[in-house]
C-alpha cells in the first residue's frame, strides 16, 4: 500500500479543505511530521484511517460524530479524500461523515447522512465502483488484508502501545498477538475441546447414574434375599462400574430364581388340597340343597289344595268379564255416535238463525246454489275494489310528494344560510394555518440554537471538570516531582557511596594466588576492609528501580496534566469563554421558546385537515343543492300523472258502488250473505249424515250383546272390569297355575326324592375345610406370584443393564480420548510439560517471529549491544506460559526482563519491535507490501548517538522502496530530517506546510 495524496476539509481542527502530498514527501524516503502540541499532527493520522475504514484509531473512535471542525464554514462539508494504490490498483477514496449543514430554502439545519465512493483509475480515467460503506471497507480489508485495529498497529505505529507491550506481562502480550494475528479460531478449538469433554463427562456420568439407578431398581426387585450381598459402592463417572454392576446383577438372579423354584413347589401342594377339599363341600352341599327342594315342595303343595274351591270362582269371573270386553267397543261407538247427531243439529239450528225467514226451512242444494250466485258477483266487484286501492295509494303517494317539497326546502335554507358565511370561515382555517407554519419555521431555528447552547454549555461543563481536575493533577505532579527528586537523590548519595567503598568490595573477591582483576598481581598483601555502611550493588540497583519508577510515574503525571490542560483549552475555545451559569441560562431560555414554538408548529397537520374537511363540506353542501332542485322538477311531473291516473278512477268507482254507499259496504254485504248460505248448507249435510250413522250403530250393538249371551245393557256394564282388575285376575290365575306345575315337576323329579331318602347333610363341617385350604393355596400363589415377578423384573432390569453398559462402552472410549485431546490443548495433561495452551503455542510461533524480526534492527539502534529473544519457560502459578519475551546485553552476556531497559532503550527497542511486527502481520495478511508507515512520537527519550542509529535504521527501510513518516516535535529531528510536513495552528483552525529541501508550501 502506497499513499499518493490526502485531501481533508472540514476535518478536526483543519477548517479550510487542505491537500498533503505524500508522492512528494515520499520522494525522500523519510519526511517529519511536526508542529507543536494540539495543531492536529495526529488528526492527518485519523483522516488516513477514517478514509480507509471509515473509523479513527484507537479510543478516538468514540467521538467519531465531533470529526467535523468547530473552525469550518457553515456550508463547507466535512469530506475526506485518499488518493493511494493497493493490491496494485490505483483508487481513489471519499468519505463524508453525518453532519448538519444550512437548508437551502428557508432557515434551519438538515441532517446529511454519511456518505463514501469508491472510484478506481482506469486508462480510460477514473471509473465508480461503489457507493456503499460496507461494500468499500470490505473492498480495502480484502486489498490490504488488515482490519483498522491491524493497520493502526502496523501502520500508524504507536510506539506507547508497544513500550507497554515490551513490559506488559503474558495475558496483555496474548491480547495484542491475538488481535493482530487472528488466533481466536485456536482458542475456539480450546473451548470447543473443552465443551465436547465435558459434554462427554456429562454422558458417561449420566450413563453410570442410569446404570447406577437400575442397579437400585434391580435390589429393590431382588426383595431382602439379598441382605448379606450388597451394592457396588462405585462414584458415577469412576471406571469400573458397569462391570461391577453386571456382575452383583448375575448374583441377584441366581438367588431370586432359587426362590422362585421354591414358591412354585409350595403352590402346587396347596392346589391338590384345596381340590379334594372343595369336592367334598360341593357333594354334601347338593345334597342339603336337593332335601330342602323335596321339603319345599310339600308344604306348597299342601296349600294349594286349601285354595282350589277360590281358584275357580275367579276363573268364572274373568270369563265374563272377557265377553263383556267384546260387546263394550260396539257400545262406545253407539255413544260417540249419539252425541255427534246431537251436536250437528244444533250447528244446523244456529246457522238458519242468519238466514232471512223466507229460506229458514230451504234444503242444502237450493243454499248452495244462491251461495255460488253470491260469489259471482263478488268476483264481478273485484276490479273496481282494486280501482280503489289504488286511489288511495294514489292520495298517500301526493302526500309523501308534498313531505319531500317540505323538506328539500328546509334543507336549502340550511345551505344556502352556511354557503353564505363561507368566505369568513375559509379565512379563519388559513389563518390558522400560517400561524402553525410560521411556528414550524421557528422552532427549526430555534432547535438549532438550541442545540448550539447545549453544546457551548457541554463543553463550559466540561472545561470546569476539566479545570478542577487539572488543579489536581497539579497538585500530584508537584508531589511526584517531590518523590522523584528524593528517589534520584537517595540513589546518587548510595551510588557515591557504593564508588567509595568499591576497593574493598573488590577485595571481598580476591582469591590467594589468583591473578587481581585491577593489577594483575598474585599477591594481595593489604587487601582494603569493609567499612560500615558499605554499600552494595543489589542496594545500588534497588535504589535506581525506585528512582526510575518515580521519574517514569512524574514523567506520566506530565503528560497527563499536559492532556488535561489541553483539552481544557479545547473545552474553553468552544465555550467561547462564557461563564457556564449564563450559558446554562442561555440553554434554558432556547429550550422554552423551542418548547412553546413547537407546540404551535404540532397544529399544523390539524389546521390543514381542518381547512381540508371545510372545502370538502362546502362541495358536499353545493351537491346537495343541485339534488334538491333537480328533485323538485320531477316532483311536479310526477304530480300532474297522478291527478290524471286519479280522475279516471274516480268515473271507474262511482259506477261500481251503484246506489250503495259505498263500494266497501256492498262488497261487505254480499261476503256476509254468501257466508251465511255457506254456512248453512255445510250444516244441514252434516246433521242428516249424523242421524244415519245414530240409526246404524243402535242396531251394531244390540247384535252384539245378544251374541255374548247378555239380554240388557245394563248387564254387559255389571260383568265388565277395567285394566287394571283384569291384568290381576289373570296375574293371580297364571300364578297359581305356574306354583302347580313347579311343585309337580319337583315332587315327580328323581333325584330329588333319591336325596329326601338318605340322612340329612350338614354343609357347614366341609365348609370351614374348604376355607382354609382356599386361604393355604392363596398365601401360596401370593408368595410364587411375587417371586414370579421379581424373577421377571430381574431379567428385565438385567438386560437394560447390559444394554446400558454396551452403550456405556463407547461413550468412554470417547470421553477419554477428548478429554486427553482437551487436557493437551488447555496445558494441563502430563504430555504437555510446559503447560503451555494451544493458542499460546501459536502465539509463541508468532511472538519468536516479530522477536527475530525485531532483533535485526535492535541490533542496529543499539551498536550490537541488545538482541530481542522469545522465552517459552514454565511460568509460575496460574500465569500463560510460552510468551516470555527478554532482551540479551551482549556486553554482560545476560539474559534479563525487558523491563529492566532505560527510557531511550525502550523507546528503540519498542520501534524496533513495531517494526518487526509490522512485517509478520504484513506476511501473515498475504504479503501485501506496506510502502507507508508513520511513528508517532518517542524520539525524545533518545540521545544523540542513538538517535543517529535509530534514524540509520529507519533511512534503511527506503531499501524496501518504503516511505516512513516520523510524527513528533522535537527540535533536533527538523534539522537531520529535511523533507517536512508542518502543522500550524491558529484561532482560525490549523494548515499543512510543506518543506521539501529548502522549498515550502
Amino acid at each position: 500500500m502506497r499513499l499518493h495524496r490526502l485531501r481533508v476539509s472540514a476535518f478536526g481542527p483543519f477548517g479550510g479543505a487542505h491537500d498533503i502530498d505524500f508522492d512528494e514527501l515520499s520522494a525522500a524516503g523519510l519526511f517529519l511530521l511536526h508542529g507543536p502540541t494540539g495543531a492536529g499532527k495526529t488528526s492527518v493520522l485519523d483522516a488516513v484511517c477514517y478514509a480507509l475504514y471509515g473509523g479513527v484509531p484507537g479510543a478516538r473512535q468514540g467521538s467519531l460524530p465531533a470529526l467535523r471542525s468547530d473552525h469550518a464554514a457553515a456550508d463547507t462539508p466535512t469530506e475526506v479524500v485518499l488518493d493511494l494504490t493497493a493490491g496494485g490498483r490505483r483508487l481513489e477514496i471519499t468519505r463524508r461523515p453525518e453532519q448538519l449543514r444550512p437548508k437551502k430554502r428557508g432557515t434551519g439545519h438538515t441532517r446529511d447522512k454519511a456518505q463514501t465512493w469508491l472510484r478506481e483509475r482506469t486508462p480510460a480515467g477514473w471509473r465508480g465502483l461503489s457507493r456503499s460503506h460496507q461494500e468499500t471497507g470490505e473492498e480495502i480489508q480484502q486489498l490490504l488484508g488488515l482490519d483498522r485495529h491491524q493497520f493502526c498497529q502496523v501502520v500508524l505505529l504507536p510506539q506507547g502501545d508497544f513500550a507497554r507491550f515490551l513490559r506488559a506481562g503474558a495475558e496483555d502480550r496474548a491480547a495484542l498477538l491475538g488481535r493482530l494475528f487472528d488466533t481466536g479460531r485456536f482458542a475456539a478449538v480450546e473451548d470447543h475441546l473443552a465443551q465436547a469433554r465435558r459434554s462427554a463427562e456429562r454422558e458417561v456420568t449420566a450413563a453410570d447414574e442410569q446404570l447406577l439407578a437400575l442397579a437400585h431398581r434391580m435390589a429393590q426387585a431382588a426383595g431382602a434375599g439379598l441382605a448379606g450381598h450388597p451394592l457396588p459402592d462405585v462414584t458415577p463417572g469412576r471406571p469400573g462400574l458397569a462391570g461391577a454392576v453386571l456382575e452383583w446383577a448375575a448374583v441377584a438372579r441366581a438367588h431370586v430364581r432359587e426362590a422362585r423354584e421354591i414358591a412354585a413347589m409350595a403352590v402346587r401342594a396347596a392346589e391338590t388340597a384345596h381340590e379334594a377339599a372343595q369336592r367334598e363341600h360341593e357333594a354334601v352341599a347338593e345334597r342339603a340343597r336337593l332335601q330342602r327342594l323335596h321339603a319345599d315342595a310339600r308344604r306348597r303343595a299342601a296349600r294349594l289344595e286349601t285354595e282350589r274351591a277360590e281358584r275357580d270362582r275367579a276363573r268364572e269371573r274373568l270369563d265374563r268379564a272377557r265377553a263383556a270386553a267384546r260387546v263394550l267397543p260396539v257400545l262406545d261407538l253407539r255413544d260417540a255416535a249419539g252425541r255427534d247427531h246431537r251436536a250437528a243439529a244444533a250447528a244446523e239450528h244456529r246457522a238458519r238463525l242468519l238466514l232471512p225467514p223466507d229460506l229458514a226451512q230451504a234444503g242444502a242444494d237450493r243454499l248452495t246454489a244462491l251461495e255460488r250466485a253470491h260469489r259471482e258477483e263478488l268476483g264481478r266487484l273485484a276490479a273496481a275494489r282494486r280501482a280503489e286501492r289504488r286511489a288511495g295509494e294514489i292520495a298517500r303517494e301526493q302526500r309523501e310528494l308534498d313531505r319531500e317539497a317540505e323538506a328539500d326546502e328546509d334543507v336549502l335554507r340550511e345551505t344556502d344560510g352556511w354557503l353564505d358565511g363561507w368566505d369568513a370561515v375559509r379565512r379563519d382555517h388559513q389563518a390558522r394555518i400560517d400561524t402553525a407554519q410560521e411556528a414550524v419555521t421557528r422552532a427549526e431555528t430555534l432547535r438549532a440554537a438550541a442545540a448550539e447552547a447545549e453544546r457551548r454549555l457541554a463543553a463550559a461543563r466540561r472545561r470546569d471538570d476539566l479545570a478542577a481536575r487539572a488543579a489536581g493533577a497539579g497538585e500530584l505532579l508537584r508531589d511526584l516531582r517531590d518523590r522523584a527528586g528524593e528517589a534520584r537523590q537517595r540513589w546518587l548519595d548510595l551510588r557515591e557511596r557504593r564508588l567509595l567503598g568499591v576497593a574493598a568490595e573488590l577485595a571481598a573477591g580476591l582469591v590467594p594466588g589468583e591473578a587481581c582483576a585491577v593489577c594483575g598481581s598474585t599477591d594481595h598483601p593489604r587487601p582494603a576492609p569493609r567499612a560500615d555502611g558499605h554499600v552494595g550493588r543489589d542496594e545500588e540497583e534497588t535504589a535506581h528501580t525506585a528512582y526510575r519508577r518515580a521519574d517514569a510515574a512524574r514523567e506520566e503525571a506530565e503528560r497527563e496534566l499536559r492532556s488535561l490542560r489541553d483539552a481544557r483549552a479545547a473545552a474553553g475555545a468552544e465555550a467561547d469563554g462564557e461563564a457556564t451559569t449564563a450559558l446554562a441560562g442561555t440553554a434554558e431560555r432556547l429550550r422554552g421558546d423551542h418548547a412553546r414554538a413547537r407546540a404551535l408548529a404540532t397544529d399544523l397537520p390539524a389546521a390543514r385537515e381542518a381547512l381540508a374537511r371545510a372545502e370538502a363540506e362546502r362541495e358536499r353542501r353545493l351537491a346537495v343543492r343541485r339534488e334538491a332542485g333537480q328533485r323538485a322538477a320531477a316532483r311536479s311531473s310526477r304530480r300532474d300523472g297522478l291527478a290524471a291516473e286519479l280522475r279516471s278512477l274516480d268515473e271507474e268507482l262511482a259506477r261500481a258502488r251503484g246506489g250503495a254507499g259505498g263500494l266497501a259496504e256492498r262488497v261487505a254485504g254480499l261476503e256476509r250473505e254468501a257466508a251465511a248460505l255457506a254456512g248453512a248448507a255445510d250444516a244441514a249435510r252434516a246433521a242428516d249424515g249424523a242421524a244415519a250413522r245414530l240409526k246404524e250403530a243402535d242396531a251394531r250393538l244390540a247384535d252384539a250383546a245378544f251374541e255374548q249371551g247378555f239380554d240388557t245393557l245394563a248387564a254387559v256394564t255389571e260383568a265388565a272390569l277395567d285394566d287394571a282388575h283384569l291384568r290381576e285376575l289373570r296375574h293371580r290365575l297364571d300364578a297359581w297355575q305356574a306354583e302347580a306345575t313347579a311343585v309337580a315337576a319337583d315332587l315327580a323329579d328323581p333325584e330329588i326324592s333319591a336325596a329326601a331318602a338318605l340322612p340329612p347333610a350338614d354343609p357347614g363341617a366341609t365348609r370351614a375345610t374348604l376355607e382354609a385350604a382356599t386361604a393355604r393355596l392363596r398365601a401360596a400363589s401370593a408368595a410364587g406370584a411375587e417371586a414370579e415377578r421379581r424373577a421377571a423384573d430381574l431379567d428385565r432390569l438385567s438386560a437394560q443393564a447390559l444394554d446400558g453398559a454396551r452403550r456405556l462402552a463407547p461413550l468412554r472410549e470417547t470421553y477419554e480420548r477428548v478429554a486427553r485431546l482437551a487436557a493437551l490443548a488447555a496445558g494441563t495433561s502430563a504430555e504437555n510439560t510446559r503447560r503451555m495452551r494451544l493458542e499460546s503455542y501459536v502465539l509463541a510461533a508468532r511472538l519468536e517471529q516479530v522477536a527475530a524480526a525485531a532483533s535485526a534492527r535492535l541490533r542496529r539502534m543499539s551498536a550490537g549491544r541488545y538482541t530481542l529473544v522469545h522465552s517459552d519457560a514454565r511460568a509460575s502459578g496460574r500465569a500463560r506460559s510460552g510468551l516470555g519475551l527478554h532482551v540479551v546485553d551482549a556486553w554482560t552476556g545476560a539474559e534479563r526482563d525487558t523491563a529492566t531497559l532505560s527510557g531511550g532503550e525502550t523507546f528503540f527497542a519498542s520501534l524496533a519491535l513495531a517494526l518487526g511486527l509490522a512485517d509478520v502481520v504484513t506476511e501473515e495478511a498475504g504479503g501485501t507490501p506496506l510502502d507507508t508507515l508513520f511513528i508517532d512520537e518517542g524520539f525524545g527519550s533518545l540521545d544523540e548517538q542513538t538517535l543517529d542509529e535509530v534514524l540509520d535504521v529507519l533511512d534503511a527501510l527506503r531499501e524496501r522502496d518504503r516511505a516512513v513518516g516520523i510524527v513528533s516535535h522535537v527540535p533536533d529531528l527538523r534539522r537531520r530530517v529535511p523533507v517536512q510536513l508542518e502543522v500550524v495552528k491558529s484561532r482560525t483552525g490549523s494548515a499543512v506546510r510543506h518543506h521539501t529541501g529548502g522549498r515550502h508550501g
